[in-house]
């Protein structure tokens, strides 16, 4: 079984620090030690000669029967076992080992057969030198790792925080917020084009006459050569940009592909306004020949698709206002109990009402009255009875008992000309519902209840 690390493991910033102090620790362990040997070696080296040398000395005296100084004698007792055997056995050596509690380099070598001569020479300068060495090391590796981590941490922050803001950007596009540009600084000037390019396609979609591609000196390929480089509207204009790292191109990634996607969305909703527009007069004319018909059972079915036809285009029409985020409230201060009640008998579809706390809320009356309609609406054609409309406070819910709503709907949203389960209808209802409580300030969520049915919850602002 894997232990369970704590949430604050897994970030890039703990997993760098962590590298980071391990390698730094290896590194230092390892310098470390490689200076320790080189400087033991030499010091101990340098007590060995100097040890030998008073060997030799000593030797010469005692050779010559002169007396020996001090620190120099035959089979002292302090001499370490080894070291006398050594110098027994016709060899001359070395060793360091404690004498009277100080550290000492006896230097032996044979005399007289079974003799050994020896000399003792003070260790503690050197052994002072090299303890003083590893505390040297240790503070200083310390220290090292200390501001090695700490530049380290500063340095992983800093990419961290534009992963966050990359993060955060992708985030707040995939609910919805197309405008939302990361705008890293090591990118390369473009954004300006982008902006340039959502601000023209508004515009477009909110004049709405066009221009033809072949007449227009802005596509013009001979205007575009006097006018200078092209640039590639996705893009931006070819300049060079400094450096790039890797967060820098996921940002720019991302930027892009943002600047793609509204640009597509923004040609489609231009599209489906222009689709709308230009059949409104043709059906407008539609409807007035088919009042002209003789009585009949296929006039009603002409009527009938016909004012299902112009029911399409207007909603097509009120989606693409409110894309174009040209709508403007009209607020005054209504009592949501008798509101909602017009609501319902205005859609003539056999809705109970219940008031729980009746509340007065400042809104635009139509535009509530129209949401609250297409939700009744929808409950009714989507859903099975009872349908039940709830004012409690500032929260409305409408609620039916039949199979709830499709899964991609509770966790997206309403989506245009998305239906599910062999439904009817195309989808704009409640894409419409959600536009228009967006312009009111309220917020509208959808929801299946426990027990089963489709809860629509319309939460408005209490005055």
């Amino acid at each position: 079984m894997r232990p369970v690390l704590p949430p604050w493991s897994g970030t890039l910033a703990t997993k760098a620090a962590a590298f980071i102090t391990v390698m730094c620790c290896a590194l230092a362990a390892l310098l470390g030690v490689l200076v320790h040997v080189q400087v033991t070696n030499q010091t101990v080296g340098q007590a060995r000669d100097q040890a030998l040398q008073r060997l030799t000395q000593a030797t010469e005296r005692y050779e010559a029967g002169d007396t020996l100084r001090r620190g120099a004698g035959v089979d002292p007792p302090e001499l370490p076992g080894e070291l006398r055997d050594l110098a027994v056995a016709g060899d001359r050596g070395t060793m360091v080992a404690e004498r009277e509690g100080r550290p000492t380099m006896w230097a032996a070598g044979p005399v007289d057969g079974e003799r050994a001569l020896a000399v003792a020479v003070d260790y503690s300068q050197q052994a002072r030198t090299i303890e003083g060495l590893d505390r040297a090391i240790l503070w200083s590796s310390g220290l090292a790792i200390g501001a090695t981590l700490l530049v380290g941490a500063f340095a992983v922050t800093r990419v961290t925080r534009r992963l966050h803001t990359t993060a955060l950007v992708a985030r707040r596009i995939s609910a919805g917020d197309l405008d939302a540009r990361v705008n890293d600084p090591r990118t390369g000037p473009r954004t300006g084009l982008r902006t340039d390019l959502r601000r023209g396609l508004r515009t477009g979609l909110r004049k709405g006459p066009r221009t033809d591609p072949r007449t227009d000196p802005r596509t013009d390929p001979r205007t575009d050569l006097r006018a200078g480089p092209r640039t590639n509207p996705r893009t931006g204009p070819r300049t060079k940009a400094g450096p790039q790292d890797e967060v820098a191109a996921v940002a720019a990634a991302l930027d892009s592909m943002a600047a793609s996607l509204q640009g597509k969305l923004l040609a489609e909703q231009r599209f489906t306004a222009d689709v709308a527009h230009e059949l409104r007069t043709p059906l407008t004319g539609l409807h007035a020949a088919a009042e002209l018909l003789p009585p009949g059972r296929p006039t009603e079915l002409v009527r009938d698709r016909v004012a299902a036809l112009r029911t399409l285009t207007e909603d097509l029409l009120e989606i693409s206002r409110l894309d174009t985020g040209r709508e403007r409230v009209e607020l005054d201060t209504e009592q949501l109990g008798p509101l909602a009640e017009r609501a319902v008998r205005a859609a003539g579809n056999g809705t109970e009402v219940r008031v729980v706390r009746d509340v007065s809320v400042e809104t635009d009356r139509r535009r509530l009255e129209r949401v609250l309609g297409n939700l009744v609406a929808n409950a009714h054609r989507h859903g099975r009875g009872p349908v039940v409309l709830t004012v409690d406070g500032p929260v409305v819910t409408v609620r039916d008992h039949g199979d709830g709503f499709p899964e991609y709907l509770v966790a997206h949203g309403p989506q245009r000309f998305r239906t599910e389960g062999g439904t009817r209808g195309h989808g704009l209802g409640l894409t419409i519902a959600r536009g228009q409580a967006e312009v009111l300030g309220a917020r509208l969520e959808f929801a299946n209840a426990p027990e089963g049915g489709a809860v629509a919850t319309l939460k408005l602002a209490a005055e």
